[in-house]
């Protein structure tokens, strides 16, 4: 499939004047696995989708070449991100940063009263108009006002990112952080198994509570690793668009 077919907004159908709010992902817009979770959350919400990597080419002899231009430096903890064809991709901060700047001000001519980016890797404040809320802190200071000292245990995409994932959440939860890994990108009929299985290594390992720290991850994919481990779980995708509402609401 030709990933390149169009880089044009994508938007909920509402009526002239609702609010609305901008969706950037790292990856490519739209991000048909995140609507069916988002909208309910977004009653009367126009959403607006633009991606980092909307102009790029993942097709044909290009793939290659446009893989290797945005992919992590040597040691770095990789970001990833889907495609507009389901598929996913690695990323480096300093190759997806000025997109997703160019990618925030497509959202705010677009007419965002707010922008929410998709990803909940860390990255330094961007140039923005109106308020542009990062799904880490978002996601982050929801779980430490909610697990208290309790020993939490994190689900992320990558082994590479296991790491880096687990020293971020030990540096502001007081209880024991560890982290396993399961692909939200991967095969559709490997998926809910892979996350079944990180969340019942995690929960065997003394966690309480567990976070689905990617914004790849649903919410079948959170009643998957519920039922696995018999643990409460967070949802990282939920607690950011909840708290995005809050903010269009608020400037509506």
């Amino acid at each position: 499939m030709d990933t390149t077919e169009t880089t044009e907004t994508t938007e909920t159908e509402h009526p002239a004047g609702a609010p609305a709010l901008g969706l950037v992902t790292i990856g490519q817009a739209p991000r048909a696995d995140l609507r069916p979770d988002a909208e309910p959350l977004l009653p009367g919400v126009r959403l607006v989708e633009h991606g980092a990597l909307d102009a790029e080419r993942f097709d044909g002899d290009a793939e290659a070449a446009t893989r290797r231009l945005l992919a992590p430096e040597v040691g770095e903890a990789p970001l990833v991100s889907r495609l507009r064809d389901g598929r996913s991709v690695l990323l480096g901060h300093g190759a997806i940063v000025p997109r997703i700047t160019d990618a925030v001000a497509r959202a705010e001519r677009d007419g965002a009263a707010a922008t929410l980016l998709l990803c909940t890797g860390r990255f330094p404040a961007g140039r923005a108009r109106r308020p542009l809320l990062f799904a880490e802190p978002l996601v982050q200071q929801a779980v430490a006002a909610t697990v208290g000292t309790d020993p939490v245990g994190i689900v992320c995409p990558h082994p590479d990112q296991a790491e880096d994932v687990s020293q971020r959440w030990a540096e502001l939860l007081p209880g024991r952080v560890q982290a396993a890994t399961a692909d939200p990108y991967g095969p559709a009929e490997l998926v809910l198994e892979d996350i079944a299985a990180a969340a019942r290594t995690l929960a065997d390992r003394g966690s309480s509570w567990l976070v689905l720290d990617c914004i790849g991850y649903t919410e079948q994919m959170r009643t998957a690793a519920l039922r696995a481990a018999g643990r409460p779980v967070l949802l990282a995708r939920a607690i950011a668009v909840r708290m995005a509402a809050e903010v269009v609401a608020a400037s509506a």
